[in-house]
């Protein structure tokens, strides 16, 4: 009889362990492996960005690698590609996680899971230094019917249309390099970008290139940051959101975002991915 309980139960263990497998996600099947936890970014400093052989820098990339690490997962192999092969890129399994830095947007909650926020930053503009047309949020660049140069596949292109600039004044470019260069030849008359980007591009521009009034940006330029998963994958991002309540505005955070300019003032409140996704 024992033998015949002790059959039952193996049965029951192989069941289990089959339906937990059905359930996993083809990130955690990669982990189970022993395969790397494959981090997609694009060159966006300060967000994300690749150091010396692609070592993943910037503040995205530093909290992610610290929430995984309190998951237990330090076997990290970083993907650099640009900002329009982000999402594509995570649907196509050539990363599993996109760490560039992406606001939780209505139209990528379609094709993304999203962690609950990280971070909430406003959009900004750089402006030949003087900001001698007066452009500091989407209706003035409208009404003066300037050009206004931003990133492909950023949310700017959205906020652009939203705030009535016509698709024939906005210009779409590969990445910050070349918003910069299009706002110092005269090509662009603002360029549409982060706060944290804007200020890295006023840096780099050598005093010819400066940020805009932000203060006269509309709230609705406010987004949260989120990082991003393939829906089959939502098995993982609970156990991430799961680490990041705890890792979340933590000293250890602090100090891993801080030299990127990251402050107490990015941590995204109360809101939930799934209200973003609603509201955004």
């Amino acid at each position: 009889m024992k033998s015949i309980w002790k059959s039952v139960a193996a049965a029951g263990m192989g069941l289990a362990m089959s339906a937990t497998a059905a359930l996993a996600g083809p990130l955690m099947d990669r982990i189970n492996s022993g395969e790397p936890i494959r981090i997609g970014f694009a060159n966006e400093v300060p967000w994300a960005y690749p150091g010396e052989d692609n070592k993943p820098l910037g503040f995205v990339n530093a909290y992610v690698l610290g929430v995984l690490h309190e998951m237990g997962y330090d076997n990290i192999t970083p993907v650099v590609t640009d900002w329009g092969g982000l999402i594509p890129g995570l649907n196509a399994n050539r990363f599993d996680m996109v760490t560039g830095g992406l606001y939780i947007l209505n139209s990528r909650c379609q094709n993304v899971a999203f962690s609950e926020p990280m971070a909430k930053v406003g959009d900004a503009f750089i402006v030949p230094k003087g900001n001698p047309k007066n452009l500091n949020n989407y209706e003035q660049v409208a009404k003066a019917g300037a050009t206004f140069v931003t990133g492909a596949g950023y949310n700017q292109v959205e906020s652009a249309a939203k705030g009535g600039i016509p698709d024939s004044d906005v210009m779409t470019v590969p990445g910050p390099t070349e918003i910069l260069a299009a706002v110092k030849a005269g090509r662009a008359d603002a360029g549409g970008v982060t706060y944290f980007t804007a200020q890295n591009l006023a840096k780099q521009s050598d005093g010819t290139v400066e940020v805009s009034d932000v203060s006269q940006l509309p709230e609705w330029t406010q987004n949260w940051v989120g990082i991003g998963f393939r829906k089959a994958d939502q098995d993982f991002v609970d156990k991430f959101n799961e680490a990041q309540k705890k890792y979340l505005g933590s000293d250890a955070m602090m100090k891993a975002v801080g030299e990127y300019g990251y402050s107490k003032g990015n941590l995204p409140g109360d809101k939930t991915a799934a209200e973003v996704c609603k509201m955004r």
